[in-house]
């Protein structure tokens, strides 16, 4: 419930005090401070108690402070907080044996914990091209990957993520990804827009740009985030796996958003049946401790002892906090995800029945989308009107964010119960009214 204005005067004189010591460099949505969280509420400084459909960036997979997470946290910051990966700590071995467990491919997974996603990626760009002894990657148009060099050479979602960075990391060629909702490529007849990717792919990259034993990797979010919560098309990913495997190349995919049982399932890519080499994992994965991962087939963790390390990874504080969450995900929110997912789908089909300005919405699991347009025929995206909707939205006690050029996804915590949702879709549903009357 919003009790005071927005934002409030605690609100903005620290506001005021960020603006003078604090990197500008953060894209920061709208004023909001908050103060804390419980579940999928969050009340900010001023006492305003907000939905949260963001979930920090699909990071808060458990909800704010979990009673079994902030526990499992207590407990280990009583015996020790760091030791560096110079040593061995049992709560390190224990997730990694986990992450094994659930690793979607059949071989033994092989972890390096890292302390972010835009890391994680980077681990698996220099593993790929450690082990193939090839240099060459392929990225997709919209991904997004991180903002570290390597990482964001491979990011594509927006032009100014590269700016004032050049020359970034050689040896990236990007391509469409196949989005059903806005193909780029002509489509043969009998194709569908994943066909017209991987034949774009076999003939003009791999067959005038560069040669299939040069290529180390591709890199791809088997559902694009920041690109716009695109889901692609049904069977383009065991045809991209066919192509991998014809040509020796490793299969990456970027579960950092994705993953974590956003979907209803462990990986986005299992909605898919395909198994890829290489997994890069993040943000739900420990509720909000820094901690990402990057988890292999063991065939392919060839290299040697200080190829690649780090200071911070294995943080026992943050591996007992991913021990505990992927225990709760596992007994409790996948299948929260799954059941909540599929009662939020058909209720945003409900909000794009009665507004003509929703062109599409999309999604699996918790991992939902919903795309403005300014004509439904033509498909013209309206990113005025969307950030409409986030801006009021805000105002009336529920956290989104936008990502593509003019998508709010819909991620909140997987404990999410059908009331919150149902809450939060209603002022969803005012907001959208209330931009589209001002257009």
């Amino acid at each position: 419930m919003i009790t005071q204005g927005i934002p409030g005067p605690k609100a903005l004189e620290l506001i005021s005090r960020d603006d003078v010591v604090v990197s500008p460099s953060y894209p920061r949505g709208y004023p909001f401070v908050m103060d804390h969280g419980r579940g999928v509420e969050v009340w900010d400084v001023d006492g305003n108690r907000y939905l949260d459909f963001a979930a920090g960036i699909a990071v808060n997979s458990t909800g704010h402070s979990h009673p079994k997470v902030v526990e499992a946290i207590q407990e280990q910051a009583k015996k020790f907080i760091h030791i560096s990966s110079d040593f061995y700590h049992q709560p390190w071995i224990e997730l990694s044996e986990k992450l094994d467990e659930i690793a979607p491919f059949k071989e033994l997974a092989v972890t390096f914990l890292t302390n972010s996603g835009t890391e994680s990626v980077e681990a698996a760009i220099k593993l790929a091209r450690y082990h193939t002894k090839r240099s060459q990657l392929i990225g997709f148009l919209g991904g997004f990957h991180g903002r570290t060099m390597g990482a964001v050479s491979l990011t594509a979602s927006k032009s100014h993520y590269h700016r004032g960075f050049f020359p970034l990391l050689g040896g990236v060629i990007h391509v469409p990804y196949p989005n059903p909702y806005r193909p780029i490529l002509h489509m043969q007849d009998g194709e569908d827009v994943g066909d017209s990717i991987i034949r774009y792919m076999e003939e003009e990259v791999l067959g005038k740009l560069v040669p299939a034993e040069d290529v180390a990797a591709i890199l791809i979010e088997p559902i694009q985030g920041e690109g716009g919560y695109i889901v692609p098309s049904k069977n383009f990913f065991s045809t991209l796996r066919n192509l991998c495997d014809r040509h020796g190349i490793l299969l990456i995919v970027d579960e950092v958003q994705s993953g974590m049982g956003r979907t209803g399932k462990w990986w986005a890519i299992e909605n898919f049946g395909v198994e890829p080499d290489i997994v890069c994992s993040a943000k739900g994965i420990a509720s909000g401790m820094p901690l990402g991962a990057m988890i292999a087939r063991r065939s392919i963790v060839t290299w040697k002892k200080g190829a690649h390390g780090n200071t911070y990874g294995g943080n026992p504080i943050s591996c007992v906090a991913a021990l505990a969450t992927l225990d709760l995900l596992q007994n409790e929110y996948l299948e929260n995800a799954r059941k909540m997912g599929d009662h939020a789908i058909q209720q945003l089909l409900k909000l794009k029945d009665k507004h003509p300005s929703i062109g599409e919405a999309r999604g699996i699991g918790l991992m939902l989308g919903i795309e403005f347009v300014k004509d439904r025929t033509k498909k013209t995206p309206d990113d005025e009107l969307r950030d409409r909707v986030v801006d009021r939205a805000f105002t009336q006690g529920l956290l989104t964010l936008g990502c593509g050029k003019s998508v709010i996804r819909i991620s909140p915590p997987l404990c999410i119960t059908r009331s919150e949702l149902d809450e939060g879709i209603s002022i969803l549903d005012e907001a959208i009214s209330f931009a589209e009357d001002k257009c």
